[in-house]
């Protein structure tokens, strides 16, 4: 308790400077939209999203105290605040909402409206800001020293380090334009394909590896030990589990293929195996992985959230200091009591009125552990996919039972889930921003102002960009996966209809289970497992890049870190420009201005030609990650 009387934040209670400006609030607007539709393209390719409040963060700092010449690192922080809030709200919708899309493409039901991808969107996001309000002086202030939340931290030393902002700021901008570059000459003009595969003859496996720079980039981030996780998946899955099921079954039709095995392969490769078959397995593994880690989780989240509830009981906060002030009890009370009622009576959302007591519910209780569990385990051990996963299989559970069956219930059972995942996500991200805002002194009304600014924001901008990657590519192709969105479709069909193929998902729950038993973390193995396997290689090369990193054995701590820390931004900067470019070049295919550019057919190269282009391309992707990391120009210290 005298630790937390004696903190004193960076700026002090009674010190009043600019925070929520204008400038922060467009700075922040504009992240919040492009990160959120980065992380969506990004979520949506590999499953997986980055944190976007650092990178956000080095922006700030870089545009107000360098460009702007303005010295306000609260004004920063609104800016990373209302950012990072674009990308929690796009990953919870991409999880789940494009399995609505997926129905449409079904025949099952109407593509839904960007009106209902919105509402949805907001209304969730709205609700984990408005949950996680009352829990701040509990969480934040109370537990402060005992809740490390290690993002949070993070974000406030690189705030703090602000005199470095613009040489940081440049890494980021510069990772973004030779991602943009690397993209288009991918994508847009099609110059080298996309992936290099090697394929043994009389052997229906099937290796390689891609060549995107944000793919490579979030095994950067991730590290050598998720990446290498996912690899292994992916091994399995390609190098294993195809080659058997050609081998033993290349004479039978099984469903859900339609063709002899031996002739779907003779056709279309193992990709066509891995369409048909191995996704469903990797789709089982993928659930069993969310519900383990929810279970093993269990003991915590219970403990969580009564230590929650009693700091919470009789906490009126009634500190009147700047640093210590909140939206007011009666409007976060108002607010959900609004929201409730919006979601069960407004028209686009198909939930009803148990639905929205099962969203109030399970909403209430997620964004509380969500936002206590970031504070003890950072958010990327966060498990809101189990979370999600819960709630479907019970809502879908409900809801059929009392009657609300066929494709309403499946609509409303994904509405449910979509709301809940994204009240889970936007809750942890609030906690952690606030996190942040404490140790820096900011005002936490205006921080939790800036967090529904930049869930209007992403919000509006979601559904667009949901819709465009849609029509350009369709959700489920080998150009976007959405493997969670795929999983929650399944988990929903399975209860409704009981059409899903049993045996393959089994399967994968029991590799899941397999996997955890000795010792293996089951959900990046899981999602590996679901995703082709270049992919994952791709992944694994960033993976190794950061493994060369952690062990140069260097005698200046300081320098090694900024070398790592300066990749982590180099490889933002990527992820953003490639999915900023990936978003441009799905207007140019809805527009069919996509073939206009392709020049790949003008130079017909021999494959092993090409083949070796991507590779110069690939090799270039990792240079330049070298040149702004390890041989990047660094002041001496004297």
């Amino acid at each position: 308790m005298n630790e937390q009387k004696e903190f004193k934040p960076y700026i002090p209670a009674e010190r009043v400077t600019p925070e929520l400006t204008v400038t922060s609030i467009v700075m922040g607007i504009i992240l919040a939209v492009v990160f959120g539709a980065a992380n969506a393209y990004l979520g949506l390719r590999v499953g997986m999203t980055i944190s976007a409040s650092i990178p956000a963060a080095v922006l700030a700092m870089g545009v107000i105290r360098v460009i702007m010449r303005k010295n306000s690192i609260l004004e920063s922080n609104i800016v990373q605040t209302i950012g990072s809030a674009g990308e929690s709200l796009a990953a919870g919708a991409i999880f789940t909402l494009p399995a609505l899309f997926l129905w449409a493409a079904d025949g099952k039901m109407e593509t839904p409206s960007i009106l209902e991808i919105t509402l949805i969107a907001l209304l969730g996001g709205l609700l984990g800001v408005l949950f996680m309000v009352p829990l701040r002086n509990a969480l934040i202030v109370k537990e402060h020293g005992i809740l490390p939340y290690p993002e949070g931290t993070a974000c406030a030393e690189v705030l703090l380090a602000g005199e470095e902002g613009g040489a940081n700021a440049s890494t980021v901008f510069a990772g973004m334009g030779f991602a943009a570059i690397f993209k288009f000459v991918i994508d847009g003009f099609k110059l080298v394909p996309s992936e290099v595969s090697l394929r043994v003859k009389g052997f229906a496996g099937e290796i390689g590896t891609q060549i995107y720079p944000a793919v490579m980039s979030v095994g950067y981030i991730c590290g050598p030990r998720i990446s290498s996780y996912m690899f292994a998946g992916g091994l399995v899955s390609w190098m294993v589990l195809i080659p058997a099921v050609v081998l033993f079954g290349a004479d039978l039709t099984l469903y859900p293929g339609t063709a002899p095995i031996g002739q779907m392969f003779a056709e279309g490769g193992a990709s066509a195996i891995w369409g048909s078959y191995i996704r469903y397995i990797g789709a089982g593994a993928l659930a069993a992985g969310g519900i383990i880690s929810l279970a093993k989780s269990l003991p915590l989240i219970i403990r969580t959230f009564s230590d929650a509830m009693k700091s919470l009981k009789g906490n009126t906060n009634t500190n009147t200091t700047r640093t210590g002030q909140d939206i007011n009890m009666g409007v976060i009370l108002g607010g959900v009591l609004l929201i409730t009622i919006a979601i069960w009576l407004a028209p686009p959302i198909p939930v009803t009125f148990l639905g929205a007591i099962i969203v109030v519910i399970f909403g209430f209780f997620f964004a509380t552990v969500s936002s206590r569990m970031v504070g003890l385990v950072g958010s990327s051990n966060n498990p809101v996919s189990g979370m999600a996963i819960a709630t479907l299989l019970i809502a879908t559970i409900l809801l059929k039972a009392t009657g609300d069956s066929g494709i309403h219930g499946m609509q409303g059972a994904i509405a449910i889930g979509s709301i809940i995942c994204i009240v889970a996500a936007i809750a942890g991200d609030t906690s952690q921003d606030l996190k942040t805002g404490y140790l820096l002194g900011s005002t936490p009304k205006k921080q939790q102002i800036g967090e529904f600014i930049g869930v209007f924001a992403a919000a509006l901008a979601i559904g667009g960009v949901l819709y465009l990657l849609n029509a350009a590519w369709g959700f489920g192709s080998e150009e976007l996966g959405a493997p969670q969105a795929m999983l929650m479709k399944m988990i929903v069909e399975g209860v409704m209809e009981n059409n899903l193929p049993w045996t393959l998902v089994f399967i994968g729950v029991f590799l899941a289970i397999a996997v955890e038993i000795v010792g293996i973390p089951v959900l990046p193995f899981a999602i590996g497992v679901y995703l082709p396997v270049q992919l994952n290689a791709c992944i694994m090369v960033g993976g190794l890049v950061r493994l060369a990193f952690d062990k140069m054995n260097m005698k200046d701590k300081k320098k090694k870190d900024a070398i790592i820390n300066d990749g982590v931004l180099y490889c933002s900067g990527m992820i953003a420009g490639e999915g900023l470019i990936g978003i441009l070049l799905a207007v140019f295919a809805v527009f069919h201005v996509d073939k206009a550019i392709d020049l790949s057919s003008r130079f017909n190269l021999p494959a092993s030609v090409s083949n070796i282009g991507s590779l110069v391309v690939f090799a270039l992707v990792i240079l330049s990650l070298l040149k702004f990391s390890l041989w990047r120009k660094r002041k001496e210290n004297k």
